[in-house]
């Protein structure tokens, strides 16, 4: 359904239709079908912001903390600033609003730990969005891939939010990392370099003037 509702979005979105707000019902219907089914649409999503922004008196709070939950599912990109640069001051403070703009300023300094527990203490606030959970951690294995060579096990475990032993195996394997007895062996980027030869082409001309500039 929401591959079927991007095209029907897409063609929404192009030219003046863009800024529309009778297209909002759409839009947001549109939002609710990403979190519901696990799919992504940021064009879409910040079109919808930008109506609020034009529209004030159409502002949803679910829908809008429906899409900066969305965005925070596709960190290290700039997704979740470029949302959070559409609402005003009254509305970055509003509940739930203000918790995910926290929850937004952990990740970004990568406090996995306290994320998690934030996060495990209000679940009602990101149990609507499927794939959530499984989305942050793809993102704090990126941050444990270009950071460590190596991690024990049961810290590694704490950082994807005290998961168990089945579930830290899955990811250990998604990511062809290595499982020593309390130790987890990072494959890092000094393992992939490959050498690569640069040719550089100088022709005569250009040799001809330094020469004849230093006599």
């Amino acid at each position: 359904m929401a591959e079927a509702m991007k095209q029907t979005v897409a063609a929404m979105l192009k030219g003046i239709e863009r800024y529309n707000p009778d297209n909002l019902p759409t839009l947001e219907r549109y939002v609710e079908i990403q979190s519901r089914e696990n799919a992504y649409d940021l064009e879409a999503n910040l079109a919808v912001l930008k109506l609020y922004q034009f529209n004030p008196q159409r502002f949803n709070i679910d829908i809008t903390s429906q899409i900066l939950l969305k965005a925070l599912t596709n960190f290290p990109h700039t997704d979740f600033i470029l949302c959070k640069c559409l609402l005003n001051e009254r509305q970055l403070a509003e509940e739930p609003i203000n918790q995910i703009m926290y929850l937004g300023d952990i990740l970004e300094q990568c406090d996995f730990e306290l994320f998690w527990a934030r996060v495990h203490s209000m679940p009602e606030l990101t149990q609507r969005i499927t794939g959530f959970l499984d989305s942050i951690r793809k993102f704090v294995c990126h941050v444990v891939g270009i950071t460590y060579q190596r991690i024990d096990r049961a810290h590694l475990a704490e950082l994807l939010g005290d998961v168990d032993d089945i579930t830290l195996k899955h990811w250990v394997k998604k990511y062809g990392w290595k499982e020593e007895g309390t130790l987890i062996f990072i494959a890092n980027q000094d393992e992939n370099i490959k050498t690569k030869n640069i040719n550089e082409k100088i022709d005569f001309e250009s040799v001809g003037a330094i020469m004849a500039s230093c006599r």
